[in-house]
């Protein structure tokens, strides 16, 4: 055997061992029908979005499900849907990135990555390459080019990559930045389309670095953003409304929808590369406590525990960082750095110094305070 013939040999090897070990961990993915994994995500923590959450957990359920056809069963690619795309817009704190995590990062265990997407520029210029989104996934598997084409992408921050000749895309937030435009939007093309693509192994603009290529075909990418100013332009533009009164999602995008997304600022052709729109509301009061109860308040109660001291936060500090956070517009994600202030000064006052003691956490001249109290 020549050496070309054994170079041939050794790459085809590590190719079917590649391919065994893909179909083995495909078929060790758990599988749950879409109703459990929906509770299971509350189980886990998630509140509220109910509509939202069982529209994902149904998106979750196929693609799983479609690569067990295709690995494992053997199906032709031709007789199964193709990988699913899927667009989730709403405020800051409304939980779409948590649901991302619990779901496929720790539920599923499928390797993702979940991206900045205002971080990444057109290939050519200084910065990270948009095709690097790739590179972190192969990251995320480990290494393994052939188990990251069957994880997910989710897009963060992705209406900042809209073109900076839209009026309605900064509405409200106070910036005219614009970031990548259309070019990185064009690199995102064929991504989310499903093709191979040659990705570099290394950050950063580099013409000469390591390549792989990876196929996406299985890869669902996931698009998440804020979208200010967007429902203004779909209303305006006749259409029925945003979806968001009942959380339903359709098949397809609507054409005013696509549409209403051009004028914002995006390619049609990279709209139509999404098959569904979820729309999140802002987290209602109710569930911004339900976060804070049973979420937020148990991560710090342990820490004092340990340290022998209570922990009691009133209802009144309760309802203070509650509607703190929403006129701030930060939702959930903001009643952490609401309390963590008031908790860090009790912390750096009792701890180590005092013990079998309670720490009060109160509202006074419309401040958060922390009390130490002796326990009675």
């Amino acid at each position: 055997m020549n050496t070309e013939q054994e170079e041939n040999s050794f790459e085809e090897t590590t190719s079917n061992v590649e391919a065994e070990l893909l179909r083995d961990f495909i078929e060790a993915l758990p599988l749950p029908a879409p109703p459990q994994i929906a509770r299971e995500l509350e189980r886990m923590g998630y509140r509220g979005q109910d509509a939202q959450r069982r529209a994902v957990s149904l998106m979750a359920y196929r693609h799983v499900r479609r690569l067990k056809r295709i690995y494992v069963d053997g199906e032709p690619r031709r007789s199964v849907p193709p990988k699913q795309n899927i667009l989730m817009t709403g405020p800051t704190g409304c939980g779409k990135t948590f649901l991302v995590e619990l779901l496929f990062q720790q539920m599923f265990q499928l390797p993702t990555v979940i991206i900045d997407i205002t971080s990444f520029t057109e290939s050519g210029y200084i910065g990270d390459d948009a095709r690097t989104v790739l590179t972190r996934l192969i990251e995320a598997a480990g290494g393994n080019t052939a188990l990251a084409s069957v994880g997910v992408v989710c897009l963060d921050e992705f209406d900042k990559i809209a073109s900076a000749s839209s009026n309605a895309r900064f509405a409200g937030q106070g910036t005219t930045k614009d970031v990548s435009g259309y070019g990185v939007q064009r690199e995102l093309l064929t991504m989310l389309d499903g093709a191979d693509v040659m990705v570099p192994m290394d950050y950063g603009f580099s013409s000469y670095g390591e390549r792989t290529q990876i196929s996406t075909r299985d890869i669902p990418f996931i698009a998440c953003g804020a979208f200010s100013g967007l429902e203004e332009l779909i209303k305006s533009r006749a259409s029925i409304g945003f979806r968001s009164a009942a959380g339903e999602v359709d098949d397809e995008l609507t054409l005013e929808e696509v549409g209403s997304f051009h004028k914002y600022g995006f390619l049609p052709e990279l709209i139509g590369r999404f098959a569904r729109i979820v729309n999140f509301p802002a987290l209602p009061p109710e569930t911004l406590r339900r976060i804070l109860v049973e979420n937020v308040l148990p991560q710090f109660e342990g820490e004092f525990k340990f340290e022998n001291l209570g922990l009691r936060v009133t209802n009144g500090a309760l309802d203070h960082m509650i509607a703190r956070s929403e006129k701030r517009g930060t939702g959930a994600r903001g009643l952490h750095a609401e309390l963590v202030a008031s908790v860090e000064q009790a912390a750096y006052d009792n701890f180590g110094e005092r013990a079998d003691a309670e720490v009060v956490i109160d509202v006074r001249d419309g401040k958060l305070q922390a009390d130490t109290q002796a326990r009675s």
